[in-house]
């Protein structure tokens, strides 16, 4: 099967398509022939087209980064990974779901437990079996449930969300299978539950290990049997529904101490999905940030902010115990506050002492640590530093650093290992301007 290609091709040609999109709302917005209802259908149709556009700029930046990834991959894998046996690269792996014509739905990056949640999400998807998907909180569970939705045969089905720690226990029966006029007080009409809303689709229960154990027993029921009953009904309602449910806590423990039903979890859990903490997939790092100033600048109705180097160095070296989450509210905080340029000081105030830390790494030694380590550590933390800076002037280009610094390749790829940095995280951040015009210095 050939590869996806997009029509569109170029972030200009996309940037016209959106320039010409925005000509036309704004045309429409001040038509005076038209009925309000016409002018605001139209909007909401060129709206539609504008997002799609967006998605499909995005996919595009994806998709490139793969193949530059093949062009110069200068990534230092550890040395235990040498003595693995020989297996496609992290690349060629992600490049096949490409070819597969896989459906990412925003799951960017190449980590090598990403890739694996990702290949057994396009194994599982086409069939109905049900998925749990386990990972901290913010690493972008439901992203993947709609990876698995996206890529099965339930696609143009309802994919309905439900999040099953904030349903209160009293009202839960009532909003998974709905209920009958009257059944309580309040009843005023028949009402669909999550479950009915999405026959033929995909049911996302994420949290699902905040259920309280009557409800427990009435989703197993629903497993084993596909039906459901409305509160106040006594007549069952089959339903076709593909399960999803995703926790960030132990199932496994909360069964043995009582808190969850064993039988539900190996009823949920036929195919495991594990998402990495975003701390272990630090490739993904830039394509995020990119991604998340994209969002916040079309949110706030702004150009993109450009970062300054000292900033985004922080948040590619940053651990991120929020993961995915945490990286994207500080965009949003730093799109919001800054004006051209975001600095350090635009940072929530709780990580601001760390981004001033990260700035001398590996100075701070102990009075008790001899003068030779402390010249050793801080010759290291500047010499990190100054590839760091480099790579981010040449767009992760191994090769033409060399070349301006006048240093052996081989050797650069070394210091590159040495200090555990990746070339390739620096290819998606193209230099601000005034970077540009700086001359890169001599060792």
């Amino acid at each position: 099967m050939k590869p996806f290609q997009p029509k569109m091709t170029t972030a200009s040609t996309f940037g016209g398509v959106i320039e010409r999109i925005e000509i036309l709302r704004s045309t429409l917005r001040w038509a005076s022939r038209m009925e309000r209802q016409d002018i605001q259908k139209m909007l909401k149709q060129v709206n539609e087209l504008r997002d799609t556009v967006m998605i499909l700029s995005r996919a595009q930046r994806f998709a490139q980064s793969s193949a530059q990834s093949g062009q110069d991959d200068d990534v230092i894998e550890p040395l235990e990974d040498l003595k693995k046996p020989a297996t496609k690269s992290n690349r060629e792996r992600r490049q096949g779901l490409i070819e597969r014509n896989f459906m990412f739905e925003g799951v960017f990056g190449d980590s090598p437990k990403l890739l694996e949640a990702m290949e057994i999400a396009e194994r599982a998807a086409p069939s109905d079996l049900p998925v749990l998907i386990e990972g901290a909180s913010g690493t972008g569970k439901e992203l993947m449930a709609k990876v698995v939705h996206a890529n099965g045969r339930r696609t143009d089905k309802a994919f309905v969300s439900v999040n099953c720690g904030a349903i209160p226990d009293s009202l839960l029966e009532s909003e998974l299978f709905g209920h009958k006029k009257g059944a309580f007080t309040g009843a005023s009409s028949d009402r669909k539950g999550k479950f009915e809303s999405a026959d033929g689709g995909t049911i996302f229960l994420d949290e699902v290990g905040e259920l309280p154990l009557q409800g427990q027993v009435k989703l197993l029921r629903v497993l084993q049997s596909n039906e459901i009953q409305r509160v106040g009904s006594d007549h069952p309602v089959i339903v076709d529904t593909r399960i999803v449910a995703a926790t960030n806590r132990n199932l496994l423990e909360m069964a043995r101490e009582g808190q969850f039903r064993e039988d539900l979890y190996y009823r949920l859990g036929v195919i495991h999905v594990s998402v990495p903490a975003l701390r272990e997939r630090t490739d993904e790092i830039p394509l995020l940030i990119d991604y998340f100033t994209d969002e916040a600048a079309e949110s706030l109705k702004r150009k993109p902010v450009r970062l300054s180097p000292r900033l985004r160095t922080f948040l590619l070296g940053y651990s991120y115990p929020g993961n995915i989450r945490e990286l994207r509210n500080i965009l949003f905080r730093i799109s919001c506050l800054a004006d051209d340029i975001a600095d350090t000081p635009h940072l929530p105030e709780s990580i601001r002492a760390d981004a001033a830390t990260s700035s001398a790494e590996g100075i701070s030694s102990t009075i008790s640590t001899s003068l030779v380590d402390v010249k050793k550590a801080a010759s290291d933390a500047a010499e990190k530093q100054y590839l760091i800076l480099g790579l981010q002037e040449v767009r992760g280009t191994v090769s033409e650093l060399a070349r301006r610094v006048g240093m052996n390749r081989s050797h650069l790829q070394s210091l590159l290992k040495k200090h555990g940095i990746r070339s390739k995280d620096f290819r998606a951040n193209p230099p601000s301007p005034a970077r540009r015009k700086t001359r890169h210095p001599q060792v």
